[in-house]
């Protein structure tokens, strides 16, 4: 049974950071895409970060390049995101999720395994 669990949430203020983190039980864990994503109140779940099964095809969505920092430690089956200058706009839920693929061409149909969500509120 595959399960995602996402830790590192809370509430901070802007201009802060957080390092959320994603532990996975699932098989072949290192031979995975694996990717973060997030949705606010009434909007559409977004992507965020995704990165390949070695670390390489890094991604990020435009509105948290070079603030935000996906990364990954295969053998502790973890991804990882480091979140720098958060802002309010950055209030949401926050996922992980698996691909069956190595890689993937940064679309939300490519993941198929989904945690539960992390809260991450930031004051203003």
């Amino acid at each position: 049974q595959v399960q995602l669990a996402e830790s590192g949430g809370g509430l901070v203020q802007a201009g802060g950071s957080l390092r959320l983190a994603c532990e996975a039980s699932i098989r072949a864990f290192g031979s995975k895409a694996m990717g973060w994503f997030r949705q606010a109140p009434g909007k559409e779940r977004e992507i965020i970060a995704t990165i390949g099964w070695n670390g390489s095809r890094i991604r990020y969505t435009d509105s948290v390049k070079g603030r935000f920092t996906i990364s990954r430690d295969n053998a502790k089956s973890t991804v990882y995101l480091l979140m720098n200058d958060l802002t309010p706009e950055d209030t949401a839920v926050y996922y992980c999720a698996a691909s069956p693929f190595t890689v993937t061409s940064n679309r939300i149909n490519e993941f198929h395994y989904w945690g539960q969500g992390t809260q991450v509120t930031v004051s203003s």
